[in-house]
């Protein structure tokens, strides 16, 4: 909108809240201050105004305040102007399409909303909040406590339970502003009244202004911060050390949502080192979706041996084969949709999503919960799933639209090479040490909270070793539990000794020519560890006698064909020595 009548003044002093003295063509006016909150800061003798003639004749001041220069920034000072650019700006075509009424101060109930606006299916109440409370580029709101403005966001909150959209459209009256923030120091309750209305609906938003001498028009949306304006501030620099020091790593190369999928997915409970080369076999072999879909299942089992926990890459196959029955084999695009995919949670969707397609959503994994609650100085339990959702929700308000995949990135690497879990963090290279809350207070090594796991069940073992010259006994386990559908060395619980060893082999109809006792290994699960001793047993004929459903495998089959889990590997190092390929 276009001001009328605006002439340029110094600021002298004032005399009381709506009053200033500015100097203009060589002598001192009387002009009248709408904007009361902001003048402490703004108005200090010297400081260039801008003030606009008043058309009434029998006011007492004939000048009211329009803008200041702040340095760089000039701020509009009209309490009167943010409902007038909103409305405006909504006339002309933004925010909704095809308006039919817009309605300035309109009740509803005991409340009066600012604007009112209706479209041919929608009814729209709009609450505008004009904020000129800026440093270092954050802007804040409120300036001073207002119960009133709190009452508006509550009233908001009602009259969107009853079916109207409610919006409430902080009008930033500068421009180039980093972001947006309530105002916590001044008015904590404000801050929650407004997460609280978030979470019921309303919508919120900020626009910042192109402010000039003698217009203002509504400008760019501001993001906004209700949760964390600390982890807010960890961006910039963040992306900055993620850019010089980031690892190369196969993932990160031709970089494609199927890419970064199959190495996340490969990346649950394995170590990034180890991951690598089964990466590269598996890309090898299984290029894209469609290859997926279609791998047989021992074939995409031997792929993933290794690895561990193979329910993993039985969803990933059945993932892809949902992608090529609803996507024509090609990935989807949006976070909710691949979130709907088999085995894919938050982090996994919010990993692609960033990573491939720069969508800003997040991506916490165990690095990201230690570093943000580092950064926040939080001694909430990071295992609790209520404290990940609430670092989910600070992590994605505060990613930039324009590097999210660098951010979600960043956090993960700062918590892998730098705020390391165990011992000490890095504190004394770490980018955001500055900004961090732990590092202030020095607790860093007490944090995060993380409540022991259950201790797991321990479980013995013998594993047998069924053998002759060429081959070795092996046996399928069931489809369904754990290592489902892998193939073993046989095995039963407890801890046989050698008679016992004996019998059982003669009840399976075979006669042990040797018998050698083997190390004891050990094997971890997720909720169960296996204590295992083992036996090497040659036999004669072996697969001539054996009365018990087995296959008789040589070295290369084992090598290249049957998918034995890691948690037979110390056994089957043996086999590799004793049979000839």
């Amino acid at each position: 909108m276009k001001y009328e009548r605006i002439e340029k003044g110094i600021f002298i002093e004032r005399p009381n809240r709506f009053i200033a003295y500015v100097r203009m063509h060589g002598k001192q006016e009387t002009v009248h201050v709408k904007n009361t909150g902001r003048c402490a800061e703004l108005l200090h003798p010297g400081a260039e105004v801008y003030v606009q003639e008043s058309k009434s004749e029998n006011r007492s001041t004939k000048w009211d305040l329009i803008a200041v220069q702040k340095k760089e920034r000039l701020v509009n000072m009209d309490s009167q102007i943010p409902n007038k650019v909103v409305r405006e700006w909504i006339e002309s075509g933004h925010l909704f399409p095809a308006v039919t009424c817009v309605q300035q101060e309109k009740t509803y109930k005991n409340s009066r909303f600012d604007l009112y606006v209706e479209t041919e299916e929608r009814k729209i109440f709009i609450e505008v909040k004009g904020v000129t409370l800026e440093e270092n580029g954050v802007c804040r709101f409120p300036d001073a406590p207002s119960e009133r403005a709190v009452k508006h966001v509550k009233e908001l909150c009602e009259a969107r339970k009853e079916g109207y959209e409610t919006y409430i459209f902080f009008v930033i009256q500068m421009s180039d502003v980093r972001y947006f923030t309530p105002n916590t120091d001044t008015h904590p309750v404000f801050a929650e009244a407004l997460k609280e209305a978030k979470e019921k609906g309303v919508k919120i938003l900020a626009y910042d202004c192109k402010v000039g001498e003698n217009s203002i028009e509504i400008q760019k949306r501001v993001p906004i911060v209700l949760g964390s304006p600390r982890l807010k501030e960890t961006c910039e620099p963040l992306i900055s050390w993620f850019r010089k020091n980031k690892r190369r790593l196969p993932w990160r190369e031709r970089v494609s949502a199927y890419r970064v999928w199959v190495s996340e997915i490969m990346l649950q409970q394995t170590r990034v080192e180890a991951v690598k080369p089964y990466y590269e076999r598996f890309l090898k072999e299984l290029p894209d979706v469609q290859a997926l879909a279609e791998a047989q299942e021992e074939r995409l089992l031997k792929l993933w041996e290794g690895l561990g926990y193979y329910n993993r890459v039985r969803n990933m196959q059945i993932a892809a084969q949902q992608m090529v029955e609803k996507y024509k084999g090609e990935f989807p695009r949006t976070f909710e949709e691949i979130a709907a995919l088999k085995g894919i949670g938050s982090y996994t969707a919010g990993a692609i999503s960033s990573f491939a397609y720069g969508i800003a959503k997040p991506a916490v994994d165990g690095n990201v919960l230690r570093v943000v609650s580092r950064i926040l100085a939080s001694g909430e339990d990071i295992m609790k799933a209520g404290v990940r959702k609430k670092i989910e929700q600070l992590v994605e308000e505060v990613i930039p639209e324009e590097a999210a995949s660098d951010f979600n990135q960043g956090l993960i690497e700062l918590g892998a090479l730098i705020c390391v879990p165990g011992g000490e963090p890095k504190c004394n290279i770490c980018p955001v040490k500055g900004i961090c809350l732990a590092y202030e207070q020095g607790k860093q090594s007490k944090l995060p909270v993380k409540k022991k796991a259950k201790d797991r069940r321990m479980e013995k073992r013998t594993v047998l070793l069924f053998r002759d010259t060429h081959t070795v006994a092996i046996k399928k386990r069931p489809a369904r539990g754990l290592l489902a559908g892998l193939y073993e060395f046989p095995n039963v619980k407890g801890h046989l000794n050698r008679k016992e060893i004996i019998e059982y082999s003669k009840a399976i109809g075979l006669s042990p020519v040797r018998l050698k006792e083997l190390e004891d290994a050990k094997h971890i699960f997720s909720h169960v560890e296996w204590h295992m001793k083992g036996y090497e047993i040659l036999v004669d004929e072996l697969e001539k006698n054996c009365s018990e459903e087995m296959i008789f495998a040589d070295e290369k089959e084992i090598d290249t064909r049957f998918p034995i889990p890691s948690a037979f590997e110390a056994y089957r190092s043996v086999i590799k020595e004793r049979i000839s390929k």
